[in-house]
Formats: C-alpha cells, structure tokens, sequence
C-alpha cells in the first residue's frame, strides 16, 4: 500500500513538475531560443569523491542528468544537443578506470537505445562524433547499431563526442579535404590524357579552384550535422573549452556555473538561456560580420 501511494505521489509530483516548466519555457519562448546548445560535462568523479560514493556512481549520477537537461532542452524547444563525454586524452588515465568507463558507456549506450527509453519517446536521433576506431570493439558496435536504430527519429538531434577532441577533428577534416582534392585532380588528368578537354579551359579560368578553402573543411568535420553552437555549457566552474569545438564556438556564448555535471539543474539552463536571450543581437552581429 505505501508503494501504491509512493508511486502516485512520485505522479503528481512529476506532473506539477511538468506544468511549471511548461509555463516558464512558454515565457521563454516568447524571446528566441538556442538551436544548438553543447554541454562539457565536467565533474562527475569530484562529485563520486563529495558524495562519498563508490567507482563509477559519479558517471551514472552524471548520465541521470544528461536524461534530465535532454529532457528541458527538448521541452523547451532545442533542436541539436551536444555532449562531450569521453575525450581522446581520457585514454592516458589509469587502464583499469579507462576499461570501467567503457563497460559504464557502453551500458548506457545500450540504455539509451532501448524503445521505451527517453530517446524514442522523444524522437532523438544519436550521432556518435569523433575517432570511433579508438574505442573498444564492443563500445563502438554499440554506438553505430544506435546510431542506426535512431536513425529514423528526426524531432532532436544528440551529438555524443567520444574518443574526439577538436584538433583530431581539424586535423580529419583537413585530411578528407586533401583526399577529396586530389581525387578531383586525378579524374581532371585522366579526362585529360583520354584526349577529353571539354571544360578545361573553363577549368583554367579560377586559379583558387584547386585550392583547399574554409567550406571544404567545414564540410568535412564530424560536426557537419549540426549548425555551430548558440552555448557551450561546462559545469564545475571551469573556463576552459578543453580541446571541444574550437572550430564551430568562435560565436558561442560561454556559461560556466560552478555546480558539478550531476548537480546541474533546471535553474542553470533557464538562467543561460536568459543570458543568451541579453546577449542574442550581440551575437547575431558578430556571426554577420565573420
């Protein structure tokens, strides 16, 4: 019977929850609102170590509230969502922690997937970003086959960063951009050598065409999915970007509040939002001018 009555408290607690965000996102909305917010989920083993938890606890605390801010930024109406979860430089951390940290992702990799979960109800489409050859066979199956059960939502979109960092993410997108170029030239030369010179003099009319330009790197990024950022998140009270995003947040607004990626709540994204809200002509003249 305590049960009985513990879950329908549990409701109606939820429910009313549910109304005051309603009212206050509807007020929020009457001001425009980030397409793409991206969070640096920083803290979560200071918090293991406050709380006095066990190895780990920290992570899941931690994914308890990636549900809960995926959960208001949809309700609020945010499209694209962000996540840095695991950079390439996490891989230099003691080979036991890196192994839990794995089993832990690939756990809630597989959590997320399931079709009763917040992702399906809500429609999410996941995007896992970043060098996935880096991961462990078992975690990077997991997030391609979410990748693909996903595939088919289209209300939101969840960009997951594992195993990335943004000058790995230059550095392919570059790459790419010269594979593709000299791709191009081959085709060019062997059309060529075939005796087929439609086009050539045309060709020769533009001496930056077989120049590497901003578009072709931009084209070539993980992040290519989704518009560049409106606010990069990180809790824990760190100003740093840590290696996240540098090519797409030069016209960011940065919030760094001193909760810990568990303890991030309600009250910091509507305060951001606010802020973001201030500062949007701002930074709308900053991106016409770049």
């Amino acid at each position: 019977m305590e049960g009985v009555n513990g879950k329908r408290v549990g409701h109606l607690f939820e429910n009313i929850s549910s109304f005051v965000r309603q009212c206050i996102f509807s007020v929020l909305n009457v001001g425009p609102v980030p397409s793409h917010i991206a969070f640096i989920m920083d803290g979560n083993r200071r918090y293991s170590k406050k709380q006095n938890l066990l190895d780990g606890d920290g992570h899941r605390a931690g994914f308890s509230a990636l549900i809960n801010m995926l959960k208001y930024c949809y309700e609020l109406g945010v499209k694209y969502i962000t996540v840095y979860a695991f950079s390439i430089d996490n891989f230099n951390r003691r080979p036991e922690e890196v192994a839990s940290l794995m089993t832990l992702m690939q756990e809630k990799i597989d959590e997320l997937t399931k079709e009763e979960s917040i992702i399906n109800r809500l429609g999410i489409r996941i995007y896992f970003q970043g060098n996935l050859k880096l991961l462990s066979d078992r975690v990077k199956s997991a997030a391609e086959k979410a990748m693909v059960k996903t595939s088919g939502n289209s209300r939101a979109v969840l960009s997951i960063c594992v195993a990335y960092t943004s000058t790995d993410e230059i550095a392919h997108a570059v790459q790419e951009s010269c594979e593709e170029m000299w791709d191009d030239i081959r085709k060019r030369e062997a059309n060529n050598a075939e005796g087929n010179f439609i086009g050539l003099e045309e060709n020769g009319k533009d001496e930056n065409e077989d120049r590497i330009g901003v578009t072709d790197v931009d084209r070539h990024m993980y992040m290519s999915v989704c518009p560049d950022p409106d606010i990069i998140i990180r809790t824990s009270g760190a100003t740093r970007l840590s290696n996240f995003l540098l090519w797409q947040s030069a016209h960011c607004l940065l919030y760094s509040p001193t909760a810990l990626w568990p303890e991030i709540g309600l009250r910091h994204l509507i305060w951001v939002i606010l802020d973001f809200q201030r500062n949007y002509s701002y930074l709308k003249e900053k991106k016409k001018q770049s």
